[in-house]
């Protein structure tokens, strides 16, 4: 793999990151996420002004301004890129695969601000750390079992893991609608 290209995208890194730093492509890979096949221009920009407009009814000047750069920029790039099917004629868009592979690198948030990264990554030293303090015995670490310790970091991710497929349940449904 090339340092510049993103493999299981196929494009170079600084596309990938300049489609998904424009706020109305991020969110049109974001709404398409949510399909179950083809979309309407209508219907996207409508979501994608009412995202803008932090979940208020947007005005008529609001829809019109995301539907007219919807359909005059964003749209044609990202069919340009493969990343969507984008039909002119009927005004319809539809994920490709390659809109998978860059809403990987749309990271989720959790409850507490952190990425669900940032979070399993944090899960994982505590445990760590405390598992390594109860075979040192260290003052109350030394007291608990370090396998009792183990199963519960296992269970916090298991539950975690659990929540969060719960929670974004879109992710799954994504990989059934790519394979179509």
């Amino acid at each position: 793999m090339e340092l510049d290209t993103i493999e299981t995208v196929g494009l170079p890194q600084f596309k990938v990151y300049e489609v998904l730093a424009n706020r109305r492509r991020f969110e049109t890979i974001r709404v398409l996420e949510d399909a179950s096949g083809s979309v309407s221009v209508a219907e996207l920009s409508e979501m994608i002004a009412k995202a803008e407009a932090n979940g208020e009814s947007p005005s008529k000047s609001a829809r019109d301004s995301v539907y007219s750069s919807l359909h005059q920029t964003h749209l044609p790039k990202l069919h340009e890129l493969g990343i969507i099917h984008y039909d002119r004629e009927a005004r319809t868009v539809e994920p490709l695969d390659r809109a998978r592979d860059v809403s990987r690198y749309m990271e989720v948030v959790t409850y507490f601000g952190l990425t669900w990264g940032e979070y399993y990554r944090a899960v994982g030293v505590i445990g760590m750390v405390s598992v390594l303090a109860s075979l040192l015995e260290l003052p109350l670490f030394g007291l608990l079992d370090p396998i009792l310790l183990c199963s519960l970091v296992l269970g916090i991710y298991a539950i975690s893991s659990a929540h969060q497929l719960w929670s974004h349940p879109m992710e799954l449904h994504v990989r059934d609608l790519w394979k179509r």
